[in-house]
């Protein structure tokens, strides 16, 4: 607290990230990085950067980079806005959009949500997920607000089909629909061609995790131009420049590399299917996923009994104290060997807990 703050910063709850340890010796599965690191040709793009490239501003507009997002994803590219992170995309649409507005989420969701709801003065209604932690569509459409749907969802890792959105959106044309699609790209499918034909649906995405690029920070939207203008005024307000030169450029060689995305992927999603499996056998249930991580909770074994026990080994997960989901473990999918080891060390306390 200080005496200079507005009364609005004494009352913010900020988002609390999930730890960056500094020690190598950890296996971290707590913040959903790729398992892999990025393209070689990502790479030879970031060895390539020169000093003017460093010496002169970077385009304001991006104009490169959307018209690689144009070209991968079908959409002309004043239908694109491109930002640091999908964050600060989310943050200028909460701004431009959703300010002193009511509006939906989840009540089992991405937490940066109710905190941009409350630096923005918007009426927040969280929708309780159903049981099996699917959404409640038919829920969603009981209130007059805009929406605002992680797709997969995070935590649980569970998504929703494009018809499922398309119907949301159509029932709803007045209010505003926001698919945040961070963790597209490991099964789900994605809502952007329904972009065309509503003027009320905004998607966003993330290249964190999908193509192995959390520590250069680019996000994008697409949407409507009308839409895509509003947030173009609130970030020529805050900063012209959010986009470095550099990660213009390897974010464009990162989504032209087709087929790096493609095997990353497949193994993503074979080791995620190797770690469900085994924690299955030894007295978990796991949520299915269509993301970089899986949710899971023990039938016997409290969940914060479960995360000690593998910080103390070294292994590093994610867990909330909050209701519903105290017991449960977000873990993100690693590498074939990190997710052995995983696999092991569960089962050592799994016998050693319960025995």
């Amino acid at each position: 607290m200080n005496r200079f703050w507005i009364d609005k910063i004494s009352s913010l709850k900020p988002y609390v990230p999930g730890e960056q340890p500094t020690s190598d010796t950890l296996i971290k599965l707590n913040t959903n990085e790729h398992a892999l690191p990025p393209a070689e040709s990502v790479l030879a793009v970031l060895k390539s950067a020169s000093g003017e490239a460093l010496r002169r501003y970077p385009d304001p507009t991006a104009s490169a980079l959307r018209s690689v997002i144009s070209a991968a994803e079908s959409v002309p590219p004043d239908h694109i806005f491109v930002g640091n992170g999908s964050d600060e995309v989310l943050a200028h649409l909460w701004f431009a959009l959703l300010k002193g507005r009511r509006v939906q989420t989840l009540d089992t969701t991405y937490g940066f949500y109710p905190v941009w709801a409350g630096l923005y003065d918007a009426d927040l209604a969280e929708v309780p997920v159903l049981a099996d932690f699917s959404v409640d569509v038919d829920a969603l459409k009981n209130d007059d607000a805009a929406i605002v749907l992680a797709n997969p969802n995070a935590p649980t890792g569970r998504a929703l089909k494009p018809d499922h959105i398309a119907s949301l959106v159509d029932s709803i044309h007045d209010r505003l629909v926001v698919v945040d699609e961070a963790y597209f790209g490991f099964g789900a499918e994605t809502a952007v061609p329904l972009v065309a034909d509503h003027d009320n649906l905004i998607v966003t995405r993330s290249l964190s995790k999908s193509h192995a690029l959390a520590g250069m920070r680019v996000g994008y939207a697409i949407a409507q131009p009308g839409l895509i203008e509003g947030l173009n005024r609130v970030k020529d307000s805050f900063n012209s420049y959010p986009l470095d030169a550099i990660a213009q450029a390897v974010a464009a060689a990162a989504i032209q590399d087709k087929q790096w995305l493609m095997d990353a992927s497949q193994q993503v999603r074979e080791v995620r299917e190797v770690m469900i499996a085994g924690l299955q056998t030894i007295g978990f249930e796991v949520l299915p996923s269509q993301a970089n991580f899986i949710f899971t909770e023990h039938q016997s074994l409290g969940g914060k009994q479960i995360f000690d026990a593998l910080r103390a080994r070294d292994i590093l997960v994610r867990r909330w104290d909050k209701q519903r989901i105290e017991n449960w473990l977000r873990i993100s999918v690693g590498t074939m060997a990190q997710a052995e080891r995983l696999l092991l060390v569960m089962r050592e306390i799994v016998s050693t807990e319960t025995g």
